[in-house]
């Protein structure tokens, strides 16, 4: 067996057995320095962790119900993502808007925004907040796609399961909140609408390009989210 290795412990035992034999007062402040930048370094390491781990849900890792939920909404969000991509390439191969970096300049000229969802990605993470933000951000865009679908008229039906499928996702959250008894945070919606007034066709093709862009932005940030929530 091999010897173990005397910690700040046992030195820190060691000193005050010379101290009590009448040994210098120096190695006593050394040794409480010692134990002081021990426990500082360790809460400096632990704190990101408890951080982005510290959510109100961290206690249901191992809850049946909850993680059932997560991965019924995670392949949910993944067939919502695959809705919006194809929506995507119709608007590409219909009016030749297929990459963001052209317009982008018509979009700051429109005032176009992305419905926000900073509470699912910061290191503050907080689960009933960010859950909240994806309810918002779900109704906002379930609105915006009116846009989508007078653009396309002939793809109506998956503009409008879409939709649907925005709905349902946001009912689905709803349920889990009430179920875990998680407060719902309500976000001002003046002025956050990602979609402003629109003047021209071509400004009507640009609104639209967008908003299944940043919708599709949001749903990846969306999945992240739930996706990390599987991992606490």
């Amino acid at each position: 067996m091999r010897p173990r290795r005397a910690g700040a412990g046992a030195s820190c035992a060691g000193l005050g057995l010379r101290l009590q034999r009448g040994g210098d007062t120096k190695p006593n402040t050394m040794c409480s320095l010692t134990r002081m930048l021990a426990l500082l370094l360790g809460t400096l390491l632990w704190a990101p962790w408890r951080a982005l781990h510290g959510a109100p849900l961290a206690e249901l890792s191992g809850d049946q119900g909850f993680q059932v939920f997560l991965q019924k909404n995670l392949e949910f969000t993944r067939k919502i993502k695959g809705d919006v991509a194809a929506l995507q390439r119709v608007v590409c191969d219909t009016f030749q808007l297929c990459k963001e970096e052209e317009l982008l300049l018509v979009r700051q000229d429109l005032g176009i925004t992305q419905a926000p969802l900073e509470q699912c990605h910061s290191r503050t993470f907080q689960a009933e907040a960010c859950f909240s933000q994806i309810r918002e951000g779900l109704r906002i865009y379930h609105g915006s796609l009116a846009t989508v679908r007078e653009l396309l008229p002939g793809h109506t039906g998956l503009v409008e399961t879409l939709q649907l499928d925005a709905a349902n996702l946001s009912s689905n959250i709803q349920q889990q909140m009430e179920d875990l008894g998680l407060a719902t945070v309500t976000y001002p919606t003046e002025g956050r609408g990602p979609l402003p007034a629109l003047s021209s066709h071509f400004h009507h093709q640009v609104g639209g390009f967008f908003v299944l862009a940043n919708f599709q932005r949001f749903l990846e940030t969306a999945y992240r989210a739930l996706r990390h929530l599987t991992r606490l």
